[in-house]
């Protein structure tokens, strides 16, 4: 399937009015659109556009509140516990991890945990708030289980990503990653491209490895089995182990210390998800001169840069450093969209009563669409 590439412009104009037509006022709009988006420019195509449908049927289906607001049920100096009321879950992580970049520039370091939620979009975001702000930023979340313990058979836990941002130059410290091999939106991904699934990521009902993504997608949503693989694979000798106990301490933050739903049971609700997630903002000051700490870690990350490279490899990328790249890249020549996803972005015009045409002017769906009808 293939691509077509938009300015980062018409795409943000285009989510911002989406999120609009459902209700959410300006401001709101801009931040859910700003979550995607960056996602997007930095690359990360499962968790872009390609997760507007996403949020459609969230909607749709009365998982995300559109009125609700976060609330603070327990608090001390420095840490909180925040009940979403399954509102839009951009909207409650902003507010989330405000509140811990607050607490921390006060006390040192703030910690929040968050229940009833929804999906938020990239962890990296989060904890970029707190590392924009000159501090330590850590953001997870659970979600729909789809990670598959060591020697299990049936998804337990969420994808649930883990990110750390940490102030640095010239490339500020990004480490974003999911304690799967791989997320749910990848096989999201691959299914719209009719590809096989790489060996290593996912598993069928019986716990045998599989390529099937269409078979993986569809056990994860009926609950049948398998799912996909912790971080290192099915077997100890990789690491699986390691993974697992990574998407712990993401449950850890997330739903257990928010009192909230543990993965196996996030998304089993009628009117909710229940996701949670966790948030943490540490201020350097609490160590000594903010400025020098800086400057130390920058100095250690421009070492591994220039260190010793394999045979063939032409450069070593310190995390964050690629997200930075893309996102000079894709401002300038644009960001490309699968062919998958703008029709479904045509579906959510025809709901929302939008002018595709207006946003993506002279666009024709490729030939294995003709016909369509609407709907997804």
């Amino acid at each position: 399937m293939a691509y077509v590439t938009w300015s980062f412009e018409a795409l943000e104009r285009f989510c911002d009015d989406v999120f609009k037509a459902f209700g959410f006022s300006e401001e709101e709009s801009a931040q859910v659109s700003d979550v995607l988006l960056t996602a997007d420019l930095y690359g990360i195509e499962s968790h872009g556009m390609q997760r507007m449908v996403r949020y459609h049927k969230g909607i749709e289906k009365g998982q995300i509140h559109l009125d609700a607001k976060p609330e603070v049920v327990f608090e001390t100096p420095v840490s909180a516990v925040v009940d979403g009321h399954s509102g839009m879950g951009q909207l409650i992580s902003i507010y989330a991890m405000s509140k811990a970049i607050e607490k921390a520039e006060k006390a040192g370091v703030g910690i929040v945990s968050v229940r009833n939620s929804n999906h938020y979009g990239i962890a990296g975001y989060y904890a970029q708030m707190a590392s924009n702000s000159g501090l330590i930023g850590f953001s997870c979340t659970n979600s729909e289980a789809i990670m598959v313990p060591t020697f299990g058979r049936t998804a337990m836990l969420g994808s649930n990503p883990i990110a750390i941002a940490v102030p640095a130059d010239p490339y500020p410290f990004l480490f974003d990653a999911s304690t799967t091999v791989v997320t749910r939106g990848k096989l999201e991904m691959y299914n719209k491209m009719g590809k096989p699934l790489p060996q290593g990521w996912a598993l069928d009902e019986s716990g045998a490895p599989s390529d099937e993504a269409p078979r993986v997608l569809s056990n994860i949503v009926g609950k049948n089995g398998g799912g996909i693989m912790p971080l290192g694979g099915a077997t100890e000798q990789l690491g699986s182990h390691k993974g697992y106990g990574y998407g712990m301490v993401a449950e850890i933050f997330s739903s257990i210390l928010s009192m909230g739903v543990t993965s196996d049971q996030c998304c089993t609700f009628p009117d909710k998800t229940g996701i949670c997630h966790g948030f943490m903002a540490i201020n350097p000051a609490a160590f000594g001169d903010p400025e020098q700490i800086k400057a130390h870690f920058s100095e250690y990350l421009e070492k591994l840069r220039e260190s010793a490279k394999a045979e063939g490899a032409e450069r070593i990328y310190t995390h964050g450093q690629k997200e930075v790249l893309a996102q000079e890249d894709r401002r300038k020549n644009g960001i490309p969209v699968n062919d998958g996803t703008m029709i479904e972005l045509l579906d959510l015009c025809s709901y929302l009563n939008l002018d595709f045409a207006e946003y993506f002017p002279g666009y024709e769906p490729p030939a294995e669409f003709a016909g369509f009808s609407g709907n997804y």
